[in-house]
Formats: C-alpha cells, structure tokens, sequence
C-alpha cells in the first residue's frame, strides 16, 4: 500500500486544532494541489476563499451554527462555485453566454468543480500532516456569509474547510459496505438486498456508537437519516442560487 492510499484511508474529520497558522506557502501548496483537479472542459469554475482575520473567522463559526473549530484552526478556506469570471471574459469576447451560465449544466459543473478542487486541498493537507473538517453549517445563513464575503452575483460559497495542526486524533467512521456503494454494469434495484446490507451496516454503526461513548449512545444510521431528513433544512437554498444567477434555466 504506498503512501498516497495510506493517507486517503487514514481521513479523519479534526475539530480540534492547535491556535497555530499555516504558512503561505503551505497555503500556496494547497491551493496548487487544489488547482490540479480535474474541471469539467477547463472551465475552473470555482474560487477559493482564504480567511485569517480573527473577527471574521468568529463571525463564520457563529453563522455557521457557532461551531468553536471555524474560528480556531491554522486556516479557514471556502470553497465557491464560480461563473463570475466567465461573464467577465464574456464582456472581453463580446460574447452571449447567459443561457450557459443560468443553465442548471453549468450550476452543476461550478458545483462539481469546486468539489474536486476541494478534495485535492484535502488530500494535499493531510498528506502534510494537518487535519481538515468541511463545514457545510456555512450555508445555514448563506445570505449573510455572501456579504461577510463579499461575494458578487454568478458566486455561491458551497462549503468551508478548516486546516490546521490536530489537536487530537479523532476515530474514524465505518463507511457503507463495498457493496453496498458499487454496482457493476447497472444500478442494484434489489430492495431486499439493499435492505439486508443496511442491517448489517446498522450493527456496525451501533458498535462503533457503543465503543465510542462507553454504552451511551447506539443510533443506526437508517435511523439516523431517516431522523435529520424528516427535518428538511435550507430550503431557501433554491432562491439563493437563482438570486446568484444559476440555474434558472
């Protein structure tokens, strides 16, 4: 197993960070590493946003649902889909691109984009030795993050990533069975079979809960996804990414 399998395979979230800053150049490397994903027919539709300044981290981790780890850590990146700049080279071009960049294709790739880029910063931070946790509680209120940020219309900060030298090294979470997640030459459709692997999943995510807080919690994870989405969450999300200019079309 060489090391780059040996980093993806020991991924741990970190919230808990020593008060200490990356270096610009790690940052820089980061970012390099980032900016060699793959993008959807170089479209690079996606920008990163880098955070230092203490009174802003602040104000994130409270809109993010005062989460104490996006405000403490070595650097705070978020992640953005991104069509700005291409209505930019649009006006260079004196070209008509806006049925492209309100279609939902390109809502989709900017998304997409920007997830790849953020999976290489991640890869590229813990190969570094530093920890990273996503912060999807960025997008609880959006709005105001957007103005926190700055951000222009054809922009939508997706997610957050915090980075930083692990204060502790957290447990890792037993993902879905292999068969579960992979399908070979279509799609599985059998309902009993799917159901029976859940089962299975389930005792093992009861035993990692037992183990892990000595017999005081044993949730499954059906019932745990059956419980948080029972609660729809954001539902202002579609209005945002239209007031952004995306996928109106």
């Amino acid at each position: 197993m060489n090391e780059t399998i040996k980093t993806l395979l020991h991924h741990r979230s970190i919230r808990k960070f020593e008060d200490r800053p990356l270096t610009d150049q790690q940052i820089r490397t980061i970012i390099d590493c980032a900016q060699a994903a793959s993008t959807s027919s170089y479209i690079q539709a996606y920008s990163i946003i880098g955070v230092k300044e203490k009174e802003k981290k602040r104000r994130l981790a409270e809109l993010a649902g005062n989460q104490p780890y996006v405000e403490t850590n070595g650097h705070l990146f978020i992640f953005c889909a991104d069509l700005f700049r291409h209505e930019l080279l649009a006006e260079m071009e004196g070209a008509d691109i806006t049925a492209s960049l309100e279609s939902a294709e390109k809502y989709m790739v900017a998304v997409i984009d920007a997830a790849l880029a953020a999976q290489n910063a991640a890869i590229a931070s813990e190969s570094m030795g530093l920890g990273i946790c996503y912060i999807g509680g960025l997008r609880n209120n959006v709005e105001e993050v957007a103005q926190v940020l700055s951000i222009p219309k054809r922009v939508i900060p997706l997610f957050a990533m915090t980075v930083g030298y692990p204060l502790h090294e957290s447990s890792k979470k037993p993902r879905l069975p292999f068969e579960h997640v992979y399908h070979e030459e279509g799609y599985n459709e059998d309902k009993k079979e799917l159901q029976a692997q859940l089962l299975e999943y389930n005792k093992t995510i009861q035993e990692y809960y037992l183990q892990r807080t000595g017999g005081e919690r044993s949730d499954t994870w059906t019932g745990q996804m059956a419980a948080m989405l029972s609660k729809p969450t954001r539902m202002f999300m579609k209005e945002f990414v239209e007031k952004q200019g995306f996928q109106r079309r």
